[in-house]
């Protein structure tokens, strides 16, 4: 999650997105939701993504930004590709959830 936030605070797409955040938040959630995502022993304990993304309108084009900063920091981890996709193949899942609120 660190390779992640340090790809994400470089992306001009999407760094406006985060302005506001309280990034020690965020990243303890986001380390949460990977966890429980991934079949890990956490229980995601933040908002919904619905409740997250609600007003920000977030485009495709963004949501794949913040996907390819996610590959990049996977990658800068060594995590195999087979790895990478079970995991992106779950967060696909919330794309309905986030774009387009």
């Amino acid at each position: 999650t660190d390779n992640f936030l340090y790809h994400l605070s470089a992306d001009a797409r999407v760094i406006d997105f985060f302005a506001e955040s309280d990034i020690d938040r965020f990243h303890a959630k986001v380390i949460e939701h990977i966890c429980e995502l991934s079949g890990g022993p956490c229980q995601y304990t933040g908002d919904t993504m619905l409740d997250t993304h609600r007003g920000m309108d977030i485009n495709n084009t963004q949501f794949n930004a913040v996907v390819e900063d996610l590959i990049k920091a996977m990658d800068d981890s060594a995590i195999k590709v087979t790895t990478q996709n079970r995991l992106l193949s779950r967060l696909a899942r919330l794309h309905g959830e986030i774009v387009g609120h």
